[in-house]
């Protein structure tokens, strides 16, 4: 019998399998509005059979946009434009959700097809704020140390966007700490030098930003994570240990257990399912459930994952790019019978 595709249930919430659609950033909202694309973008997820489907990084304010053109969720309009989206989503039988986030240092930049390189001046540039003034390149614009009202401001953001996500009708919010933007950048010292209580406490902000989001939703609460920067001298596996910890302790249920993106010159050790060891050590050592993403390509290494007790759940990001419908195709190759669309039956 599959455990890939067994259901699981955080906080009365049912996921129908373990195979979730990791955020994706589209680069293609306009004032960080959804539109039609990101309806069937996500949509079509919903249909192929994914238990989760997880809408991109969306920025908790202009500014924590990566670029002009990433999604946000900061205002009521914007909560209104995802709305029907989430409605076809969780029409299809899956449960939709959102990564809230904040690019920090890495932000203002341009969409990957045209070179994503920072915009330094014009209407789709903003000045990028950061835990201390280091830029991520030593090229790019040096970014603005946060003050401490600042940083109380961003918690807010975080704290608003979340009563937004329940407006909108999403039933999983996820916190991005990961990949190098404001959050991940608190946490390692190769980016937060502060002589603060921030400096001291590089969780602090990552914790805090989880307790305001747990105070206001109730339902499934995930956080991504770096579990390691691939650098000397940086954040590792041992202190995302201890960080996803004090998150459980906070009432986080899950752990998305990425790695890297903090700093240009990691030297990532890339192979099929390589970021699933840092899962199996996260879920045995901080006792949270985790969930596994990074080249996760074939049906049955996701098996292997879940039924060897390494995650709950597996994330694929690229093979739902290539395959919309990757959870039907795996189960016919698992011999798991699922239940394909009335309108696809033919097929």
């Amino acid at each position: 019998m599959s455990q890939l595709f067994t259901p699981y249930t955080i906080r009365g919430i049912t996921f129908r399998n373990r195979i979730f659609v990791s955020p994706m950033c589209q680069y293609s909202s306009n004032d960080g509005l959804p539109n039609d694309w990101h309806l069937v973008h996500l949509g079509s997820r919903a249909v192929g059979g994914a238990a989760l489907v997880m809408v991109e990084a969306s920025g908790v304010s202009p500014e924590g946009r990566i670029t002009a053109w990433d999604s946000g969720l900061w205002s009521d309009a914007h909560a209104k434009a995802f709305a029907p989206i989430v409605r076809f989503i969780e029409a299809q039988g899956s449960v939709a959700g959102i990564q809230l986030a904040h690019a920090g240092r890495k932000a203002s930049t341009e969409v990957p097809w045209r070179g994503g390189r920072p915009i330094v001046a014009g209407q789709h540039s903003w000045q990028t704020v950061a835990p201390s003034a280091i830029p991520f390149r030593e090229s790019d614009p040096v970014p603005h140390a946060l003050t401490i009202s600042e940083i109380d401001e961003i918690v807010e953001q975080f704290a608003r966007s979340t009563d937004l996500a329940k407006d909108a009708g999403f039933r999983v919010v996820e916190i991005h700490a990961a990949h190098g933007y404001l959050l991940h950048e608190f946490l390692s010292p190769l980016s937060n030098t502060r002589d603060d209580e921030y400096g001291r406490d590089r969780m602090l902000l990552t914790l805090r930003v989880a307790k305001a989001v747990r105070e206001r939703w109730e339902l499934p609460l995930f956080v991504r994570i770096s579990a390691t920067d691939w650098a000397e001298g940086g954040w590792d596996l041992q202190q995302s240990i201890e960080l996803c910890k004090r998150l459980r302790d906070l009432g986080v249920d899950l752990i998305d257990c990425s790695s890297g993106g903090l700093v240009p010159h990691a030297k990532i050790e890339v192979g099929p399912g390589y970021q699933v060891p840092f899962a199996r050590a996260i879920r045995a050592e901080a006792n949270i459930a985790t969930s596994a993403v990074g080249l996760i390509t074939e049906a049955k290494q996701a098996e292997e994952i879940i039924a060897s007790g390494a995650a709950d759940a597996v994330q694929l990001a690229r093979a739902f790019l290539r395959d919309p419908y990757w959870p039907l195709h795996a189960a016919k190759e698992l011999g798991v019978d699922v239940k394909w669309p009335d309108q696809y039956l033919r097929a």
